[in-house]
């Protein structure tokens, strides 16, 4: 097991709303397979930040990794709506792109 989870959790208790820690905790949880708790700090990022653009996309790939297609497809379209609010260019084309793959996905 890696050591940034308890170091980011340990960096939460100063800020529980710094995004980049919520964020980087999700991911260290996506990383070891635990999607539920990925999910709930992905969703506390976007809490905080709405405009957060990869926290959407990569939500929704731990949604599908959990068996939860439909759950991913409604992320991928929320994301979508925020990166055009955000004008995040680079975002909306990741997100569009997982959007293909999930509607062929069974």
């Amino acid at each position: 097991m890696s050591d940034r989870l308890p170091k980011l959790l340990k960096l939460l208790t100063l800020d529980e709303r710094d995004t980049f820690v919520l964020y980087g905790i999700a991911q260290e949880h996506a990383k070891l397979g635990d999607h539920a708790q990925a999910i709930d700090f992905y969703d506390r990022t976007i809490a905080v930040d709405p405009a957060y653009c990869y926290a959407y996309f990569h939500k929704a790939r731990s949604q599908l990794a959990a068996g939860k297609l439909a759950e991913a497809r409604q992320t991928v379209q929320a994301g979508i709506a925020a990166a055009h609010r955000a004008g995040d260019h680079k975002a909306l084309g990741e997100l569009s792109t997982l959007q293909t793959e999930l509607a062929e996905a069974r």
